[in-house]
């Protein structure tokens, strides 16, 4: 089985392909698993490659409700698309007494976020803020504390202070 890549499409190009395509096997319009958008690409399977080539030729850069789209072999065979929701991380425990935590790598967990702050007192939670269906950090986090001493600790503390080889900024929330 081959597959291609169909990018720019609305959520009815997949129906709009499986019709234009002689023989797909499965056709798939990719959505959003938070928002239940469409995501604009889609996957067509098809028996052989050389219906892959064909279909690359009579669809590539044609319109489809007003978009031009593009259909291309996708670079290695997908066989199971991971359509589950990522791995949820702990539940956030809020407090008033909480600091944002900012430029952190990429590579920050929210387990490591919480062993850093625990040298300066309790730690309630601490969370590292993901792109939406993606296991992706978007550089910052929060963590909670039991007091307000605590919190003036963590800032006078760790402002400033290096944590995975990248200077973080921490400052009250």
């Amino acid at each position: 089985m081959q597959m291609a890549m169909v990018m720019n499409c609305l959520p009815y190009v997949g129906i709009y392909l499986t019709k234009m395509i002689v023989c797909p096997i499965i056709s798939q319009v990719m959505y959003d698993k938070y928002s239940g958008r469409s995501r604009r690409f889609g996957f067509v399977t098809m028996s052989t490659a050389e219906e892959v080539a064909a279909a690359i030729e009579s669809l590539n850069d044609t319109e489809v409700g007003g978009r031009k789209i593009k259909v291309n072999v996708t670079e290695s065979f997908l066989p199971n698309i991971d359509t589950s929701a990522p791995e949820s991380e702990p539940s956030f425990v809020d407090s008033q007494y909480k600091v944002y935590v900012g430029n952190l790598a990429k590579k920050v967990t929210t387990e490591v976020l919480k062993n850093f702050f625990s040298e300066k007192g309790e730690v309630l939670s601490a969370t590292v803020s993901r792109i939406p269906g993606t296991p992706k950090s978007k550089g910052y986090g929060f963590v909670t504390f039991s007091s307000e001493e605590e919190v003036e600790a963590a800032v006078s503390t760790f402002n400033n202070t290096e944590l995975e080889g990248q200077t973080i900024r921490v400052n009250r929330a």
